[in-house]
């Protein structure tokens, strides 16, 4: 890895009046100033440096330790300290060429990266050569460092973008005849259960299918929330940038989220030719809109917990508080779904009970551990499901377009899936239920400590209704004389049909 750096600080006046200061750093600074933090002799080097009017000319070189740019604001600090002494100031930095070489088997095939201007790949001594468009402020702001970080992440993709999750199976109930064999959702649509919404991946549902979505939102109540503590809370559900950053979902989330833009005004003169069009044409002038609406604030939810840790941001929580579990089943998520949207299973626009606990690392373990319990007793004993569940590729690492496992195997996903007759028998299976222990990437990325100063971990767990729906539905069938005695003893009497003519 190298760097490259060609600039200068601009001066208020001729810096030759401190030539001779100008100097003494410059001799000094490749065993003071540039190699602090770096092991004996790979600190940054100066390949140059000249002066003439209003100009200090500066070319640097570094591996890894002390990078160029870093390099730079340490010289600019000491030389403005020298040439204050003789009245004058150093007025900005000047960048003429940045470039970093990095080792790669691979061109990054004309991707756009921010910053970089231009890259060259060669083939024959395998490195990869970017040329960067930044400034003093780029620098300052280490926008060369998150470059290269990035360049570095599509690198080892391969072929930047398809990112295999990890999946190490963990547990699998045993093998059962299915007697229903139809797509489920079809049948429902057949029975008058749910239509279609006027949205892409939206549904309405009738009284059957809501009642299944109350029986499972009770049952959860009644056999996780309930026994195990949990209080309930309310997050937003329009979720701006700043979130998405703490979280780090703004690292990857742009192509599967719905965006919140506001209007310009409010004022009904400013729409008044909005309101007209659609009076005189009955369309709604979509292109115009677009001209007055302002930039997107955010989108709407996404992942339903970040928007949780708003609560809990900068604070210092006591000891007796923990550990926190809490729930949230206020309203709906919005995702656009990639491969396609189908059924019941793969929407836009869905329903879930999120859990959300915050502990010591001992706390958010043994938390997680109950609710696996718990979990295996509602599909065993209540759903009578045949399942399985994997230990995968954390939601929040795929979610950000990170592939692998985290490093203290403890912190990830578990994901439980379930066969859909009607796929056939080597189908793909259905991820109904997750549970993560997210480690202290929440409570580091929020700023919330503990009174003891002990490490805050959390976990979380986002209950699909419309998953387990489709999941329950496709291996029962929809007549309530094939569901599980359990099951059906919750869910009562069925509701009356709304018969169209």
């Amino acid at each position: 890895m190298e760097f490259y750096l060609k600039c200068s600080l601009k001066t208020s006046a001729n810096p030759a009046a401190a030539k001779a200061a100008v100097e003494t750093i410059m001799n000094q600074a490749e065993t003071g100033l540039l190699a602090k933090g770096a092991p004996a002799g790979e600190g940054a080097k100066i390949k140059s440096w000249s002066l003439d009017d209003n100009r200090i000319h500066i070319e640097l070189t570094s591996g890894k330790h002390v990078r160029v740019h870093d390099a730079l604001m340490r010289l600019k600090k000491s030389i403005s300290e020298a040439l204050g002494k003789e009245k004058i100031g150093v007025r900005g930095v000047e960048v003429e060429k940045f470039t970093i070489v990095v080792s790669s088997a691979h061109d990054l095939k004309n991707k756009t990266i921010p910053y970089v201007k231009s890259v060259f790949f060669d083939e024959i001594q395998k490195i990869l050569c970017l040329e960067l468009d930044v400034g003093e402020a780029e620098m300052k702001n280490q926008v060369p460092d998150r470059i290269l970080t990035l360049i570095e992440d599509k690198l080892e993709q391969g072929d930047y973008g398809a990112k295999a999750e990890h999946w190490n199976l963990l547990w699998e109930s045993e093998d059962r005849p299915f007697s229903y064999t139809a797509d489920p959702t079809e049948d429902m649509l057949k029975l008058g259960w749910l239509k279609r919404g006027s949205g892409r991946g939206q549904w309405i549902h009738g009284p059957v299918s809501t009642k299944l979505f109350r029986t499972f939102e009770k049952i959860v109540v009644d056999e996780i929330l309930n026994p195990l503590g949990y209080n309930e809370m309310i997050f937003p559900k329009m979720v701006m940038w700043d979130i998405w950053k703490h979280s780090g979902h703004a690292k990857g989330i742009y192509p599967e989220i719905y965006y919140v833009c506001p209007p310009k005004t409010r004022d009904p003169a400013y729409w008044e030719d909005v309101m007209d069009y659609y009076k005189v044409t009955k369309e709604v002038p979509v292109e115009l809109i677009k001209t007055k609406i302002g930039d997107p604030i955010g989108g709407m939810c996404y992942a339903q917990c970040p928007p949780c840790w708003g609560f809990f941001q900068g604070e210092t929580i006591s000891k007796d508080s923990l550990p926190i579990a809490v729930f949230d089943r206020s309203g709906t998520s919005h995702r656009y779904e990639s491969g396609g949207i189908h059924g019941i299973e793969r929407v836009d626009e869905f329903h879930r009970i999120e859990l959300v606990w915050i502990g010591t690392k001992e706390q958010v373990v043994e938390t997680t551990q109950k609710l696996h319990e718990r979990y295996m007793h509602i599909f065993n004993d209540i759903l009578d499901l045949k399942w399985r569940k994997a230990w995968v590729t954390p939601w929040f690492m795929a979610q950000e377009g990170i592939a692998g496992i985290a490093a203290d195997e403890v912190t990830g996903t578990t994901d439980y899936e379930a066969p859909l007759p009607y796929r056939g028998k080597d189908g793909e299976w259905l991820e109904f239920q997750n549970v993560s222990i997210n480690g202290d990437k929440y409570p580091s990325g929020f700023n919330v400590k503990c009174q003891t100063g002990e490490q805050l971990w959390s976990g979380c767990s986002g209950v699909g209704l419309e998953r387990w729906t489709a999941t329950f539905l496709a291996q029962h069938g929809l007549d309530p004389d094939n569901w599980p005695a359990e099951f059906k003893k919750r869910f009562g009497e069925m509701p009356k049909i709304v018969k169209f003519l």
